[in-house]
């Protein structure tokens, strides 16, 4: 086998583990990763998970980063060609409900849940998820301010507190999606982030 090959293999094999892990973690969370259960569950031994990952930490934060690159790539980047501001900020906002309302794995999104779940844990994987997240929020931050230099909100509008909003209005529809069901919460979601876009 060329060396190629073998690399090539290697790095579909180390996807269809990470694929697997974020379905795991996106309902169960990511504790509930070990690398003998990925194993179990994907006809592997043991050594071949482990080699792609050493620890438990690695696969966890692997995990974390491979959920929010699919995320990023699909959601984020075909809105960041859109015009600065206020238009690509409802862009986002719009393709952040989308997101939301059909998520990429069964239990919703995993960043979403690994917030709570890692909120009061200190450490590597804590810190790769606050990472993620921080890159999610400044992104929609940057838009904001740009929306206030080129004067297309209200004067005095609040960057912090349309963001916060913002970003609430996300948390609460992954619940209602994911404890409910509720096909209602998409429609409220985006009626939150356009009121929070439209502050007096």
């Amino acid at each position: 086998m060329s060396p190629r090959r073998s690399a090539a293999e290697a790095l579909l094999t180390r996807a269809r583990i990470l694929g697997r892990a974020a379905e795991i973690a996106s309902a169960e969370g990511l504790e509930g990763l070990t690398i003998g259960r990925l194993a179990e569950e994907l006809e592997m031994s043991k050594s071949g998970v482990h080699k792609h990952f050493g620890t438990k930490s690695v696969l966890q934060i692997s995990t974390v980063d491979k959920a929010f690159v699919d995320f990023w790539r699909q959601f984020v980047e075909p809105a960041l060609g859109e015009r600065p501001g206020l238009h690509r900020l409802r862009v986002l906002c719009d393709n952040s409900v989308r997101y939301l309302a059909e998520p990429l794995l069964p239990g919703g999104c995993l960043l979403t849940a690994a917030l709570s779940e890692y909120d009061g844990r200190p450490g590597e994987v804590r810190d790769a998820v606050v990472g993620a997240w921080s890159r999610w929020r400044d992104q929609l931050r940057a838009d904001l301010e740009i929306a206030v230099e080129q004067g297309e909100v209200p004067e005095g509008f609040d960057v912090e507190q349309a963001l916060f909003e913002i970003l609430a209005a996300g948390f609460a529809l992954n619940a209602a999606m994911q404890v409910e069901h509720d096909e209602a919460a998409a429609g409220r979601a985006r009626r939150a982030m356009e009121r929070a876009l439209n502050q007096s």
